[in-house]
C-alpha cells in the first residue's frame, strides 16, 4: 500500500509519526480540510500530468487552478493530465493519494509559488486518508523537487 511506503520514506528522516491517519477520506482539498480541520487553501494538493510523454507532478495550494497560458509558457505545451487510470502506474500513487513523496523513479515535481503565501501545507501521503504537515523548507527537501514555478490563478 502506497501509505506504507510514504512511511517508509520518511522514516529515513525520523519523520514517519508525523504522518496523519483518518478515519474519514481526505481525497478532495474539501474533505482533507475538513479532516485536519484547516483552511482549503492550506491543503497542498498534487496533480499529475504529462510533458513530452514524460509524467510531472505539481504541488500547489489547495484554492487554485492551473493557468493553460502560464502552463504553456512553463512547459511548452499545452496541459495534458494523465488519466485517473494511469496515475498509480505511472507515479506510484492512485488518485486521492497522490503525493511527491517515494514516487516512481523519473517522476519531476514542481512546487507551484501559490503555497508560499502559507507556514505550512498538509500535502497527502500515498492514501485517500492521509496528509502531512510541512514547512515550505521542509517540503523542497522532502519531495526532491525539481523548480518552484507559477502556473495557478485564482489564488492572488
Amino acid at each position: 500500500m502506497a501509505i506504507e511506503k510514504v512511511k517508509e520514506y520518511f522514516r529515513q528522516f525520523g519523520m514517519e509519526d508525523r504522518v496523519q491517519e483518518f478515519d474519514v477520506s481526505s481525497a478532495t482539498v474539501e474533505l482533507a480540510a475538513e479532516a485536519l480541520h484547516c483552511e482549503p487553501c492550506r491543503i497542498a494538493k498534487t496533480l499529475s500530468f504529462q510533458v513530452n510523454g514524460e509524467p510531472i507532478l505539481i504541488v500547489t495550494a489547495g484554492d487554485t487552478k492551473i493557468d493553460n497560458p502560464k502552463y504553456k509558457a512553463q512547459f511548452g505545451t499545452k496541459a495534458k493530465m494523465l488519466s485517473a487510470s494511469e496515475v498509480e502506474s505511472r507515479i506510484g500513487h492512485a488518485v486521492g493519494g497522490v503525493c511527491p513523496f517515494a514516487i516512481n523513479d523519473g517522476v519531476a515535481v514542481y512546487l507551484d509559488v501559490s503555497m508560499k503565501r502559507f507556514e505550512t501545507v498538509f500535502p497527502a501521503c500515498g492514501s485517500s486518508s492521509s496528509a502531512i504537515e510541512l514547512t515550505m523548507d521542509e517540503l523542497e527537501r522532502y519531495s526532491s523537487f525539481t523548480a518552484w514555478i507559477d502556473v495557478c490563478k485564482g489564488w492572488n
